[in-house]
């Protein structure tokens, strides 16, 4: 469709320049009807002058030399040689652009030496500064549209290249917030777990210890709960809700409140912290997850009568924390306690530039064991 209507374009404008030097040539000479002729022909192959301009430059050089041979003059004629260099120096590449130059330069040199009436030399200047001006203006358009083209290729591979950045982001995002949901649910279903179990263990002997298990069930329960709805509120996009309501994200200040949720689950826990200043929000919330998901590893599988411990340590440029236990969880080996807390625990260490060691510990038990590094310690 493109070509056929530049074609057409390109034909409208050979008929009307041949009309006009027909016409004009005729008023001003008086000529006959074979000059009259022979300026039409040089016309036509304008109407081919983008999609074969190096033949129409061909074609439209033998009725020149046939009217210079005729009068000396070509009159208007030699205009379409230079709108068809034009069109070969703008429309191909520079080596058959460099060949249509030299076409036009031998269709010149043989109609000047056909003419009966030589040109004087500084008429020979003219024709050549205009020739080359020609050409040189039709590669400088060439190179523009080729500059403009590549400019529209880059902006589009930037937009495809941004498209797949944010698609990444939003994976990652995605993942970010499957681990925080993980660790959250899998913490706080374990805890209701081994409550709701010593709750039914002392319903009828002791009903008021089972009734503070209840209760501390329905606790967990609401703080599981809140902390979901902190998290999956990221992902809300109706406008008109408004903004997400976000809660602060846990942190090392938390684990207090943590380890005392653990010994009213029954895990005999203490924390030892060493230290103090600030952690990075990323540092801070990996570490809290991490010694959540310890935890909760040692509440599941540790056993009863089991003893935990947590250790927090910040130096100047390192956090360190130790979550460890003396038990050995039923039926299973300390070592078979990985599951998938404890894998997303290694890309949260991993994120940060940490070290994590996971395994059983010398003499029984088991433990988590990770190093952050701190940059602006």
């Amino acid at each position: 469709m493109r070509t056929d209507r530049a074609l057409l374009h390109d034909s409208l404008l050979a008929a009307a320049l041949a009309t006009a030097a027909v016409a004009l040539f005729v008023v001003s000479r008086d000529g006959g009807v074979a000059g009259a002729a022979l300026l039409a022909l040089t016309y036509a192959p304008v109407a081919a002058r983008r999609r074969w301009p190096l033949a129409a430059l061909c074609a439209a050089q033998l009725p020149i030399l046939v009217l210079a041979g005729l009068d000396g003059d070509p009159g208007l004629a030699g205009l379409t040689g230079l709108i068809l260099l034009y069109s070969v120096a703008a429309h191909r590449g520079l080596a058959i652009a460099l060949s249509g130059l030299a076409v036009a330069a031998v269709g010149y040199v043989t109609s000047v030496s056909l003419s009966p009436s030589p040109l004087a030399w500084p008429d020979h200047a003219m024709a050549v500064l205009v020739g080359i001006a020609v050409w040189g203006t039709g590669r400088s358009v060439r190179l523009r549209r080729a500059y403009l083209e590549e400019l529209k290729d880059r902006a589009t591979r930037l937009e495809r290249a941004r498209e797949a950045d944010t698609r990444a982001a939003r994976a990652e995002e995605r993942s970010r917030i499957a681990r925080e949901l993980h660790d959250v649910v899998a913490h706080h279903v374990s805890v209701m777990t081994v409550q709701a179990a010593a709750a039914r263990k002392v319903l009828t002997a002791n009903p008021e210890v089972a009734g503070e298990a209840l209760s501390a069930i329905e606790e967990t329960g609401r703080l599981a709960m809140n902390e979901m709805r902190n998290i999956v509120g990221v992902l809300r996009t109706d406008a008109a809700s408004g903004p997400p309501e976000r809660g602060p994200q846990p942190g090392l200040r938390d684990l207090p409140a943590l380890v005392e949720q653990m010994r009213e689950a029954g895990l005999s826990t203490e924390l030892e912290v060493e230290g103090e200043g600030s952690v990075p929000a990323g540092v801070d919330l990996a570490a809290y997850r991490l010694v959540q998901e310890g935890l909760t590893n040692s509440l599941r599988h540790a056993g009863p009568g089991a003893h935990a411990r947590v250790s927090v340590r910040q130096a100047p440029r390192e956090l360190s924390l130790v979550v460890e236990d003396d038990g050995r969880g039923p039926g299973a080996p300390a070592g078979d306690r990985t599951g998938h807390g404890l894998v997303g625990i290694r890309e949260r260490v991993a994120l940060y530039g940490g070290i994590l060691r996971i395994g059983p510990r010398t003499g029984g038990g088991f433990e988590v064991r990770a190093i952050f590094p701190l940059k602006d310690g």
